[in-house]
């Protein structure tokens, strides 16, 4: 009989690392109804003691990330007084590190999640590769630091997202035959547009599983071969109309892609 548990994750950050850890654990766990709560920004003993007064009326254990001696002990004592397990999972590896260095850890709050300068703008490069995903908006086109253009499933979005959290400004467009090329892709830089293609029959199998996953006939003809190779054809020539670097991602994850468009850039734009 499957058993139901909650973790409660405290941190005096976000939450992030607690998180990560938790679930890398419930993971080995294939069986159960498991809940992960998490209580971010966690500075006195009164937060931490109105958790475990939740945490006593069901099955459960505490996990946190604190930095502070007093909350740290105040987190233990009142799991041995309610009988709840708890677990520290920063303290082993800061204990391990000061061996070596010799000298003690700052014992600063969320010093991993300081709001500087490089924080803010991988914030606002993510939010711009959402405002300004799938040809949104061609204006867009022109505020971005990159464009990528490429037909359906050629990985534009996951790649805008990941560039994005390399602090890059990115926007995408997709190439449609049937719909004109936005006239700002041709009045941007051609070094800062990177297009994409893929093999025909691998963006077949994709699509195809695109449609299956919507419950979709794989007779449409968005995964049709000739449909496929004309769109790919169409895209050809614009990406050689704008002069643009062009990529196949047909074998390449998106780590790889997004490092070779990293190093194109840094070496043929400048302020980028």
């Amino acid at each position: 009989m499957d058993k139901n548990i909650t973790i409660y994750v405290l941190s005096d950050s976000v939450g992030e690392t607690g998180q990560q850890m938790t679930n890398a654990a419930l993971s080995q766990f294939n069986s159960g109804n498991y809940q992960t709560k998490i209580f971010p920004f966690i500075v006195s003993k009164d937060q931490i003691s109105k958790v475990f007064q939740e945490a006593k009326k069901e099955p459960s254990v505490v996990v946190y990330t604190l930095v502070i001696e007093e909350l740290k002990d105040y987190i233990i004592e009142e799991g041995l007084n309610l009988d709840i397990p708890t677990v520290d999972l920063l303290t082993p590896a800061l204990r391990a590190i000061e061996e070596v260095l010799g000298f003690k850890p700052k014992g600063e709050s969320g010093l991993i999640r300081k709001l500087d300068e490089n924080y803010f703008k991988k914030v606002e490069a993510v939010e711009f590769a959402v405002k300004y995903d799938d040809g949104k908006d061609p204006r867009g086109i022109r505020k971005s630091e990159i464009v990528l253009v490429g037909i359906s499933r050629t990985s534009k979005t996951p790649l805008s997202m990941y560039l994005a959290h390399k602090n890059y400004k990115v926007a995408n467009v997709p190439l449609v035959p049937e719909v004109q090329a936005p006239l700002e892709l041709f009045q941007k830089d051609k070094k800062r547009v990177i297009g994409l293609i893929v093999d025909s029959d691998k963006l077949n199998d994709i699509r195809q599983e695109r449609l299956k996953s919507l419950g979709l006939s794989f007779n449409a003809n968005y995964a049709n071969i000739s449909r496929i190779e004309e769109e790919l054809q169409y895209s050809r020539k614009i990406m050689e109309k704008l002069g643009c670097l062009v990529i196949d991602v047909s074998n390449k994850a998106i780590e790889e892609t997004a490092g070779i468009i990293v190093n194109y850039m840094r070496e043929n734009v400048d302020n980028i």
